[in-house]
């Protein structure tokens, strides 16, 4: 069984980079590998289904409003993204962006923070190589920053409901860590993203003129994605048991770079225990978050941008994982 789990994982892993048909469908290729792995693993039942059926069903509903919205008002983003871009360099207007939404993320919900993404990318008409840029390093800092209260993402929820703690104990173990990355990378994101020479009207036009089918066909592979990544999770979920929660602390902050292609809510589930010190726990957590951002499966702001913006898994991964090693390496050296 772990030999075809690792052959699952490994073709989850390299095929949407290396196969055109599969990076064109990855939302469905996502869920058919998810339903194969659950069967091999055993963990296939009723509840399991039912569990992964309903688990999209809100975010799903939420990417379907916000993507109304964005259809119906985007002219009114255009004016504020306007109006901030007269007022403001446009390297100010990158950088605090990026840093605003890491940080209202822990508020308003990852999900949320991800739509006003696609909302302010739309606006700011980016050539491609900017826009992936851009929208990499903002899913990076949204997936951390969402990471400081319960409110913000799963991750954290979990996390504090399997550690018994409080409403701010992520924000006093994670925040003096998290908070100086959200503002290195608008910093970086300042620096690499350039300033359109001339208006790039299609990536504009393919977001704000699309019909309602196709914002339904969008929610639909969005709901079929999600489900197929908690799929995924349960089944490596009998791996997870045996052979990682046990490892040591630097192993296991090297082993959560899977959290790339696993739905790193279910490894968070599998790994936390109250039995944990600190520092294990904020290197489980820290794993968890800085990789999430490498691939477009690790985190749903990524999967939720990539489906508006029209952002390949090929284009994700090839600034995402060197921008996520280089930060996994930063934190491992100076403060694991």
């Amino acid at each position: 069984m772990v030999l075809w789990l690792i052959i699952i994982f490994l073709l989850v892993l390299l095929l949407p980079l290396r196969v055109r048909v599969v990076e064109n469908n990855i939302e469905l290729f996502i869920f058919i590998m998810g339903a194969i792995t659950a069967i091999t693993s055993g963990s296939w039942s009723r509840d399991l289904f039912l569990k992964a059926a309903s688990n999209p069903i809100g975010i799903t509903i939420a990417v379907l409003i916000a993507s109304l919205l964005l259809k119906w008002f985007h002219r009114r983003v255009d004016r504020f993204i306007n109006r901030l871009l007269r007022a403001i360099s446009f390297r100010w207007c990158v950088a605090i962006t990026v840093i605003t939404l890491g940080l209202v993320s822990s508020i308003i919900t990852a999900i949320i923070a991800s739509l006003l993404l696609v909302a302010i990318v739309t606006s700011m008409r980016l050539d491609t190589k900017s826009t992936v840029r851009y929208v990499v390093l903002s899913c990076f800092s949204i997936g951390l920053g969402a990471s400081l209260t319960p409110v913000g993402e799963p991750v954290a929820t979990i996390a504090i409901n399997k550690l018994g703690e409080d409403f701010f104990y992520l924000i006093n173990l994670l925040g003096p860590i998290i908070i100086p990355l959200i503002i290195l990378l608008g910093i970086l994101a300042a620096i690499l993203v350039r300033k359109p020479k001339y208006l790039h009207e299609f990536r504009e036009a393919h977001i704000n003129n699309e019909t309602y089918e196709e914002v339904l066909y969008r929610g639909i592979k969005i709901y079929l994605f999600v489900m197929g990544l908690t799929l995924l999770g349960s089944g490596f979920k009998t791996v997870i048991d045996l052979y990682i929660i046990h490892l040591n602390t630097p192993v296991l902050y090297w082993i959560n770079t899977v959290s790339a292609v696993l739905d790193n809510a279910t490894l968070a589930a599998a790994e936390m225990s109250p039995q944990m010190g600190e520092q294990k726990v904020r290197a489980v957590l820290l794993g968890l978050l800085i990789s999430g951002g490498m691939l477009i499966p690790g985190n749903i702001p990524n999967i939720i941008a990539a489906n508006k913006l029209g952002i390949s898994s090929k284009e994700w991964a090839h600034f995402g994982v060197p921008v996520g090693l280089v930060i996994m390496v930063i934190i491992f050296v100076f403060l694991l």
